[in-house]
């Protein structure tokens, strides 16, 4: 998805950073919602997703997200909805569910986004935004990403669009609203260095950049790590593709 940094860089302009915030650390467990989302991924409605349910790690990472009944939750970038369709269950008739593209992704949207709307999942709204930078009608309580934020800083972009994009996350975001990234992780030290050709990125560097918008630190998840994985082959190579290293980092607006 090369054509995120591309066009995001043009959203620049007058786009505001704060002061980082001392990170807290915080030991990885799944918080009070595991029964929820225990029912969540258990709904026959889910059957033709259930298979990939345990590779993704599903369970865990919804749980250590803290979604609860009633939250406000984007999906950004969310593909084929897997997890739209999974928060949609643990949010329940009082949440509310965003699946959202970005404009320059409107033509890589299409057929997903006619196939999730079919699905007339009553808490989810899908929709390619008018925007390249994440905007929302309401706060919200989470906002949720996979496997796309290695993506962001391509086609020359580099850091100020990342600044950029958790900057419009921290505006849409309610006061304590939760910030997670899941994606490849890339040898320590690398930085962007292979966003583009190996699809992966430096968890420090994305840490880095988040808490440099004001953003706290408050947890990491290991259940999709991968200490086989050395970082050397792009996640598309058969040898790693679907077993690769992956961080899944909680940030916290304060």
């Amino acid at each position: 998805m090369r054509w995120i940094g591309a066009v995001a860089v043009m959203a620049l302009a007058g786009a505001a950073t704060t002061q980082g915030l001392e990170a807290q650390t915080n030991a990885s467990k799944a918080p009070a919602s595991g029964g929820m989302v225990a029912r969540a991924l258990a709904d026959p409605a889910r059957v033709d997703q259930q298979g990939d349910d345990e590779r993704r790690q599903a369970a865990a990472v919804v749980a250590f997200s803290g979604a609860k009944p009633g939250d406000t939750v984007i999906d950004y970038l969310p593909g084929s909805g897997y997890w739209t369709r999974i928060f949609s269950g643990v949010v329940g008739p009082k949440g509310k569910v965003f699946a959202y593209w970005p404009a320059a992704a409107a033509a890589r949207a299409d057929k997903s986004l006619t196939a999730l709307k079919a699905r007339n999942l009553a808490n989810v709204t899908a929709e390619v935004q008018p925007t390249n930078l994440p905007t929302a009608p309401q706060p919200v309580d989470l906002f949720w990403t996979v496997q796309n934020y290695h993506d962001v800083p391509n086609a020359g972009a580099g850091e100020p669009v990342l600044r950029a994009f958790d900057t419009a996350v921290y505006k849409l975001l309610k006061k304590g609203g939760t910030y997670v990234i899941i994606d490849h992780a890339d040898a320590a030290g690398t930085g962007l260095a292979n966003t583009r050709t190996k699809h992966r990125i430096d968890p420090t560097l994305v840490r880095r950049q988040v808490e440099s918008v004001g953003f706290r630190f408050v947890g990491e998840s290991k259940v999709l790590a991968n200490p086989a994985d050395d970082h050397s082959k792009p996640v598309f190579d058969p040898a790693i593709r679907g077993h690769t290293d992956q961080f899944v980092y909680k940030f916290r607006k304060p």
